[in-house]
């Protein structure tokens, strides 16, 4: 052969071969394995105003979206400083350095989120290990509460072991996003409950941002404007309640719905006596069952007045007058009441009131997350995490009418647990025998209530020290749901307080918390929390149903199912960015963490997991049939769960200040995951 031809030949073979020679010496370069591990490699965090550089130390280098989780290839030092060659993905493809310390060790994807302080201490963070190990020891609490008052007025020493304290009233992160993830934990005891001590970081995404600035409450008006008027020249007045009903709207529920209309145009009469109209915004959502079951109930869940509608009674009347109860019966003694919940969480705008309440009205039991009929797929649990993620306090009032009484204690348990609050406990009250006329008189109590708090914020009145607690009711139930609303109105108020006095997130780095509180240590302190963005969590929604259906299907064994498991669980809490390779359902039969001998190295280390890591085929096989049905239901609900918050994309928070999309971010709770 010619030189002539030769040199086209050899073009030809280097261009086919090229892709070949250069993704086998790509595929050689791995990231750098985390000591003493064998599967598990280093990762970081890049914090707010990160810059990826082509080399170490040159150029002005390129913005990084805030807290993008990179796998570390190399570290050098360059200028006295550490850098690190990164990449988005553990497959060779590098993407530039980062200084190390424009970065956070992410050896696992847990992170924490301060429990609201209700009726207990904010969290302090200290300097080190060592100061929080001896007041756990020693129970100091004359020390302790020293460094306490000295935090929480703002005047810590320089000498102080206390570098900061938790941010007052509750952080939400759809305004102000902030990321602690752990760095090292370590068990220790409080009195004689298992405590954990945890270093963090601290990292808001932006801390020279102020919290957002709230309109100044302005005093009631001396002579009250016209309902119209009213709903529009009060819109800055500050402090705002929506107030959405959920209520039955099933056979013989028309007094109920009569009634609640007199209690909503009762507040309406109080607000325009002060002047507050559109202070207080009532929404309605009416339910009934599936029109699928009995086609003659017409609709499922109506939504008949949202709370931009019910700041003006003439609206919020005109179009409650049309609602009325079905007039034929469901098909058995349960109703989707769940599905006028999620009607309400989903439609109302809850994002413009301070506090943010929902009053389910029924007499029935909610058809749960198994039953065929359930147009959810949530169980009591996850659709008050919801509820939870939006701000919202759920009540029930539960009628106990005869012809539902065989029903009756299995519907109250579901009921409390979504009536629970945190720190408060649950909202729920049960009217015994349906009574009409003890209903309307909870309702207008509790309405009342919520009314007078509103008006006490509305009118720049200072906040008291405690709860106000209104005068106790001669029946029990009623006083320690008043006494709850109390608390649960005086938390809110504080929030909202605090948030109007611009203060800024702390930036600790390397800080130590403990996860219990000092005073009292069956309280914790803190939530735990997975980073996830929307496309991991729709990820791991598609891997958990395909697991459990190949289960169904008779393709697990017992065994081989909770290695599924927990090999998912493992993965999420150590590496999410590896959903969908880790599971022998999803990568291919045989490439588990369990069958790659790698599971003990994913959960060792980790300071929380979950009720799959600690579960043994001993434990399943013990367990009977109907717990084991049970486990598998409550699976079943998580993934109704991953659908919903996927699909409200008010929750998410996009880290470049886009639109939401697949990279959109949110902490799911540790509790919701498998």
């Amino acid at each position: 052969m010619t030189m002539n031809r030769l040199l086209p030949a050899l073009m030809a073979l280097t261009v086919a071969l090229g892709p070949l020679a250069w993704a086998s010496t790509h595929a050689a370069e791995q990231p750098l394995l985390i000591p003493g591990k064998k599967a598990l490699y280093q990762r970081v965090l890049s914090v707010p105003g990160a810059r990826l550089h082509d080399e170490p130390a040159s150029g002005t280098g390129t913005d990084v979206t805030p807290f993008t989780a990179f796998y570390v290839y190399a570290r050098r030092a360059a200028d006295g400083s550490e850098w690190l060659k990164v990449g988005t993905d553990r497959h060779g493809g590098s993407s530039g350095w980062l200084a190390g310390q424009s970065t956070i060790d992410w050896a696992q994807g847990l992170t924490v989120a301060f429990r609201e302080a209700v009726d207990r201490d904010r969290a302090l963070l200290y300097r080190d290990a060592a100061s929080v190990r001896d007041l756990a020891k020693n129970r100091d609490l004359e020390k302790y509460g020293a460094l306490y008052r000295a935090a929480e007025a703002g005047e810590t020493s320089e000498d102080s072991p206390v570098v900061a304290i938790q941010p007052p009233g509750r952080l939400d992160i759809r305004e102000n996003f902030y990321l602690v993830p752990i760095l090292r934990h370590e068990d220790l005891y409080l009195g004689s409950e298992q405590a954990r001590l945890l270093q963090v970081s601290s990292v808001p995404l932006d801390s020279d941002k102020p919290l957002p600035p709230t309109a100044p409450p302005q005093q009631p008006a001396a002579v009250a404007a016209s309902p119209a008027d009213s709903a529009t020249t009060t819109e800055d007045t500050g402090y705002r309640a929506g107030l959405a009903f959920a209520i039955d709207a099933t056979l013989s529920m028309d007094p109920y719905i009569a009634r609640t209309r007199e209690a909503v145009l009762k507040i309406y009469d109080a607000l325009g006596d002060a002047g507050l109209l559109g202070n207080v915004n009532f929404g309605l959502v009416a339910f009934r069952d599936s029109p699928q079951a009995v086609p003659a109930l017409d609709y499922l869940a109506r939504t008949y007045v949202n709370l931009e509608q019910g700041r003006n009674p003439g609206t919020f009347l005109g179009r409650v007058n049309d609602l009325s109860a079905a007039t034929v019966s469901s098909r058995d003694f349960i109703e989707d009441s769940f599905a006028g919940v999620k009607k309400a969480l989903d439609e109302m705008e809850w994002s413009s009131h301070a506090a943010r309440y929902l009053v389910l009205v029924t007499d029935a039991g909610p058809r749960l997350a198994d039953d065929p009929l359930s147009s959810t797929g949530l169980d009591a649990q996850a659709l008050r995490q919801l509820a939870r993620e939006k701000g919202v306090a759920i009540f029930v009032l539960h009628l106990l009418t005869d012809a539902n009484k065989a029903d009756h204690a299995s519907a109250a348990a579901q009921y409390r647990e979504l009536a629970k609050f945190p720190g408060i406990g649950s909202l729920y009250y049960a009217v015994p025998t349906g009574d009409v006329q003890e209903f309307g008189h909870v309702l207008d109590t509790l309405a009342g209530q919520i009314t007078m708090q509103v008006q006490m914020a509305a009118g720049a009145q200072p906040l008291p020290t405690k709860p106000v607690e209104p005068e106790p009711s001669t029946n029990p139930q009623l006083a320690e749901l008043q006494s709850k609303v109390a608390k649960l109105g005086y938390a809110l108020r504080m929030r909202y307080l605090k948030r109007t006095e611009s203060g800024k997130i702390p930036n600790v780095f390397n800080a130590w918390l403990l996860d219990r509180d000092l005073r009292d240590p069956e309280q914790r302190t803190l939530d735990v929390q997975v980073l996830l963005t929307r496309d991991q969590l729709s990820d791991l929604h598609d891997i958990l149903k395909g697991v459990l259906q190949t289960a169904e299907e008779g393709l697990l064994s017992p065994q081989n199912f909770l290695n599924e498991l927990k090999s998912l669980a493992a993965t999420i809490a150590r590496d999410p960015q590896q959903l969908g390779s880790t599971t022998a359902t999803t990568a291919g039969e045989g490439n588990s963490l369990a069958d790659l001998g790698f599971m003990r190295e994913y959960i060792e280390d980790l300071p929380y997991t979950g009720e799959v890591m600690n579960l043994s085929l001993e434990d399943w096989e013990t367990w009977p049939a109907r717990r084991q049905i049970e486990f598998l239901h409550g699976l079943e609900d998580k993934i109704s769960y991953y659908r919903a918050l996927h699909d409200h994309t008010d929750l998410w928070v996009s880290l470049d200040g886009g639109p939401v999309d697949g990279d959109s971010v949110f902490p799911v709770a540790l509790e919701m995951l498998p």
